[in-house]
Formats: structure tokens, sequence, C-alpha cells
């Protein structure tokens, strides 16, 4: 069963401007450690931050929060398995509307992808959720 979708699509030059107007205050606000330390071993990391800012929002939407309140940047964590696949990793609030969300018989699963195209970062984010029994 599908609890939620959601898409978002972030401009790259948005996420530099934020950056070097506020610099480690903005990135320490919105972005996990785990996070900074992916996209700050990237050569060009506004790339990187502005597709897991735009899955942030992706999964946000997908959670339908917009009527329950928002959530911290830092509940929902941006990393990527072995293979390099994209995964969101749920924290506090988040974690707690996708338990609330997810039926009692049922597991939910995160499904996430990210590309970019300068000056676009995109995200898509659907939550499933499957019985366990």
């Amino acid at each position: 069963m599908i609890i939620g979708i959601g898409t978002d699509i972030c401009d790259i030059s948005r996420i530099e401007s934020l950056i070097s107007k506020f610099g480690q205050k903005f990135i320490d606000k919105t972005f996990t450690v785990h996070e900074q330390e992916y996209c700050s071993s990237k050569s060009d990391c506004a790339p990187f931050y502005a597709k897991r800012f735009a899955a942030k929002e992706a999964v946000a939407k997908a959670l339908a929060t917009s009527s329950s309140g928002a959530l911290s940047w830092l509940d929902v964590e941006v990393t990527n398995d072995p293979s390099g696949r994209p995964q969101a990793i749920l924290h506090r609030g988040a974690l707690e509307r996708l338990n609330a969300k997810t039926p009692v018989d049922s597991k939910s699963f995160v499904h996430l992808t990210l590309s970019d195209d300068y000056p676009y970062a995109i995200a898509y984010a659907m939550i499933e959720s499957r019985k366990t029994i």
C-alpha cells in the first residue's frame, strides 16, 4: 500500500547562496553530520547538498506534514546504501509520523531517487507499507 508520495525541485544556486551567506550555520541547521561528511568530500558540494535538501522536502511531502506541522531538517537524513542507492533514514518527528501512518500489521519503506542537472536538483520519495504477516 502506498502511504504517500512527494517530489521537490531545488535550485542548486539557491543552496550555493545560502552556504555563501550563512556558511556552517546553515549547513548545521539543515544537514546531519553524516550528510555533511558525504557532501563536503565532493569537489563541488552544492549539488549534493541541493539533492539532499530536495529529498528532505520530498519525504516531508510524502509524510503529508503540511497538515500536522513542520519537521526539523535533521529529522530526515539522506545517506547512500553500500551500492550507492540513496536512502532516507527517519529520526524523531519524521519517524513518529511514519509510525503513526503505518498499519499495525505492516512495515514501511521509504523509496528515494535523486538527480541533478545544473541548475536544478530533484528528489522523488514514495513511502510504501507492506504487511508483515
